[in-house]
């Protein structure tokens, strides 16, 4: 059961007054998709061994004025996605009385627990997720959602949490990871702008070509589309109650033997070597294992083994040279691969190197031709749908670098991407303890988790012993 958190402050935060002027931001086609998806929650987890009150009194004022500081450049977080009435297109308004909702709470959960790579209940983390505030309607029908919002949990006498509820139609985690060490930078220097050490986002959509007509594409199919269907605040949905999630930490050594293993089976069945990556092989053993835990229940119908089974993932177009978007560039900038294999390929013998052999095929297309990646961004949600559990994404890059998230106290203990719980994804992440090792995320049922585990130290018990 999650222990309910305790209130203690209730605020809203924003720029400096005056320090951003009334701004109007367009959707581009990397953006318009993302109006589908759920809100995204990440939590971060850092040491304090002090009470609640120190904490209110030294860290609590500094963290409010530099997220303050950090709005003035990320201001859309601030901001509201707007519905004007139709065929007007949705955008993100900045207005002077826009803010953003943040609260802070206390819990006497044990913080030990939730910065350990052991399985826990997925209902632990809940009570630390904000929810964004409710959307309202002008009297011209214009329907208006925000953006973003943060909570702020102490676990007195040993650390607390930072949690944020945002949309992706606002930015995709490149953009969000860059206002998360922004912040943290500025927090660092006690609200010293010239000593923060990132850049200052871009925000112009200007720069965005678009000669497929994506976005005129995109626009028509979202026709249709009725804005009160993203009006979910983040609210977790119900979730098993016998669902865990759990930490997987692959090791630079696990991630090189496998790479090796990989090759050799390639050889050894004549295949063409495909594209072997960190990321490839990560994603071909979890996805393998999850696939090969599943259960079948008694009574329902057994899986169909030519069924195709989908992992979906996001490859970043910043800095290409057929798009010319610098890294600074704020907002969505993500192409979609999606590596399909049959079930009885993937569950076989052979089954983590025809998902290497999928996934590897995908991200050289991406690399060959980015815009049929982006041209599939629209259509993977109604796919998602149709498919199901036979879809599965992956969120996050360990290049991402979370770890290096430092508001001042150093790295954090812990960091997890919430939503896996209810969205069928896996996370990968940086690691905190060591440089090259790679954090999985992800959740299920206690009994298929289980599975999994077992699964998952088999092989890598198997290709440890490679030289």
């Amino acid at each position: 059961m999650a222990d309910t958190v305790k209130v203690i402050e209730q605020c809203e935060v924003s720029p400096p007054p005056g320090s951003v002027p009334w701004t109007s931001i367009p959707l581009t086609f990397f953006d318009l998709p993302w109006l589908c998806c759920p809100p995204l929650k990440r939590i971060f987890f850092f040491n304090f061994p002090y009470s609640t009150q120190h904490f209110l009194q030294t860290l609590l004022p500094t963290l409010k004025n530099s997220l303050s500081l950090t709005l003035q450049h990320f201001f859309p977080f601030s901001s509201n996605l707007l519905f004007p009435p139709k065929p007007n297109p949705p955008h993100i308004l900045y207005t002077q009385s826009n803010s953003l909702s943040f609260r802070v709470a206390e819990s006497s959960a044990d913080f030990t627990t939730f910065v350990s790579d052991s399985p826990k209940d997925v209902t632990a983390l809940h009570p630390f997720v904000p929810v964004l505030a409710p959307p309202h309607t002008l009297e011209d029908g214009t329907f208006l959602l925000p953006l973003m919002s943060i909570q702020v949990t102490v676990m007195p006498h040993s650390g607390f949490a930072i949690c944020i509820t945002f949309r992706h139609v606002a930015a995709d985690g490149k953009s969000f990871h860059h206002f998360m060490k922004f912040w943290a930078s500025v927090c660092k220097s006690n609200g010293d702008l010239t000593l923060a050490s990132l850049a200052i986002p871009l925000h112009n959509r200007d720069i965005i070509q678009d000669p497929k007509g994506l976005k005129h594409i995109f626009l028509q199919e979202l026709l249709n589309f009725l804005p009160e269907n993203v009006e979910s605040k983040g609210e977790i949905r119900d979730v098993p109650t016998d669902m865990v999630r759990h930490t997987f930490v692959l090791s630079h050594d696990h991630v090189e033997k496998l790479k090796k293993w990989v090759s050799i089976k390639c050889k050894s069945h004549g295949l063409e070597l495909p594209h072997i990556t960190t990321f490839v092989v990560t994603c071909s053993l979890i996805w393998f294992c999850k696939v090969k835990s599943e259960e079948i229940k008694a009574g329902t119908v057994l899986f169909n083994d030519d069924e195709s089974y989908i992992l979906a993932f996001m490859a970043d177009c910043r800095n290409r040279p057929e798009f010319s978007i610098p890294l600074e560039y704020f907002g969505n900038c993500l192409v979609c691969g999606n590596a399909e294999v049959k079930r009885s390929k993937l569950v076989g013998g052979n089954g983590i190197l025809e998902a290497a052999i999928a996934i590897g095929s995908q991200v050289r297309h991406l690399q060959r031709g980015t815009f049929e990646g982006a041209e599939t961004l629209m259509s993977n949600f109604t796919e998602f749908a149709t498919l199901g559990k036979h879809m599965t994404i992956i969120a996050g890059f360990p290049s991402l670098k979370v770890y290096e998230t430092d508001f001042g106290w150093g790295k954090p203990e812990k960091s997890e991407v919430v939503h896996v719980d209810n969205s069928g994804s896996i996370s990968l992440s940086d690691c905190r303890d060591k440089e090259g090792r790679i954090e999985v995320g992800l959740a299920l049922q206690k009994s298929q988790m289980k599975k999994f585990s077992t699964i998952f130290e088999e092989h890598l018990a198997e290709i440890s012993v490679l030289d």
